[in-house]
């Protein structure tokens, strides 16, 4: 009973009494996500006992003043815990040496672990306490959003807790390690920051696998390069419109103005310009950095005289084919007129010819259709026709009198 007592208030960290002790190195330990841990640890016990067995374990020790609460609480044993098992390995001894080796550790993994060995003493058993102290942090880069062009910038590699092994950092751009910046400072240093420093930035632990979350920094500048470009020739004709487009290069996006040489103010705004007269025209683009001023672009509008000749050429062929159309109307018409009197004179002179008062005026090669009369009647109004039989006998009439 009192050899138990006394081994309990011997249960304090780096106090050892007749040779009972267990001692951690260090007793906090802050380790990176993903890596594995040493917790160091060395234990002494009087000679006169063996030790049956050593573990480590992360169950607190509740009421160790008391040999009844000592009594009642399990002591896991962490390489039997799934959780450890295949993560956990004893680099110790049964004699001195406790040290073990926690690998791929995790935020679940944030406990205070114990060592504890039983001897082969019914009842006489040492837990180190207090244990050692896991921490497990990642690592988060610390960066301003943007920064100017010349400008000097300081990105911060940080961990919510000071690393307990003295680590190299590593950064990367764009996922490539920035091989010149190897060191054991956390930060790293840009200075006269140029364009191409802007990008996404990490950074690590030599020899970890695990890598921080990138951060994007923005390097801003004034307008570096402008043009402007035409869709198409710079030749347009009247009432048509020609593109013009600016193109820059600069960080914010500049704000684009566009300008007539022989004009003061503005003609335009925005990236694209239609230009719809004669001249030279160019861009400028501006941000809070700065602006820059394009070279001038020529358009020329020419005259559509072409257009006014094909109109004219045009009206003038609808004209003539209206008149062409007319006077085919009038013709026909004045046809059909002449073709009705001539019928008319013709019936009138066939009247007279059937006149019996002028019966001996009958034309040569003309025939009555009677032809059961040996003479026409002038009585029946026969139609004549034209290349006839004359009867017989019929006196011909006088030429002369026709």
């Amino acid at each position: 009973m009192a050899a138990t007592i006394l081994i309990f208030l011997l249960m304090i960290h780096g106090v050892s009494s007749a040779g009972w002790g267990v001692w951690y190195s260090p007793s906090h330990i802050c380790a990176l996500k993903h890596s594995s841990v040493i917790m160091s640890c060395n234990y002494t016990y009087p000679t006169r006992y063996k030790i049956k067995k050593v573990f480590w374990t992360k169950t607190l020790v509740k009421g160790k003043n008391k040999e009844s609460s000592e009594e009642k609480q399990e002591y896991p044993d962490l390489s039997e815990d799934p959780e450890y098992s295949q993560r956990l390995q004893y680099l110790g001894d049964k004699q001195q040496n406790c040290t073990i080796r926690l690998s791929h550790v995790t935020q679940k993994d944030e406990h205070m672990y114990y060592f504890r060995f039983i001897t082969d003493k019914p009842g006489v058993k040492w837990t180190g306490y207090p244990g050692v102290t896991l921490t497990v942090t990642d690592l988060q880069v610390e960066s301003p959003e943007r920064v100017t062009e010349g400008h000097n910038v300081r990105l911060t590699c940080k961990s919510s807790c000071a690393l307990t092994d003295s680590a190299t950092f590593i950064w990367y751009r764009n996922s490539q390690p920035l091989t010149e910046r190897r060191d054991r400072n956390n930060q790293l240093l840009l200075q006269s920051v140029r364009r191409e420093d802007a990008g996404r930035y990490s950074c690590a632990l030599q020899g970890h696998t695990y890598i921080s979350p990138a951060v994007q920094l923005s390097v801003t500048y004034p307008p570096k390069t402008i043009s402007v470009s035409i869709t198409g020739s710079g030749e347009i004709v009247e009432g048509d419109s020609v593109t013009l487009i600016c193109s820059s290069d600069s960080n914010p996006p500049p704000e684009i103005s566009w300008f007539k040489e022989d004009q003061s103010s503005s003609v335009g705004s925005g990236q694209s310009f239609s230009a719809l007269q004669s001249g030279r025209f160019y861009c400028e683009a501006h941000n809070q950095h700065g602006s820059l001023r394009s070279d001038a672009i020529t358009v020329i509008v020419k005259v559509l005289y072409w257009k006014i000749s094909h109109t004219a050429i045009v009206v003038t062929l609808c004209g003539i084919v209206a008149a062409v159309i007319v006077a085919l109307l009038t013709c026909c018409v004045k046809r059909n007129k002449l073709q009705s009197e001539s019928l008319t004179n013709m019936s009138d002179d066939m009247s007279i010819i059937y006149d019996p008062s002028q019966f001996s005026y009958v034309y040569e090669n003309m025939v009555a259709v009677n032809l059961n009369s040996k003479t026409p009647d002038p009585k029946m109004n026969i139609p004549l026709y034209e290349n006839v039989t004359i009867y017989e006998n019929l006196p011909i009439p006088n030429r002369n009198m026709l």
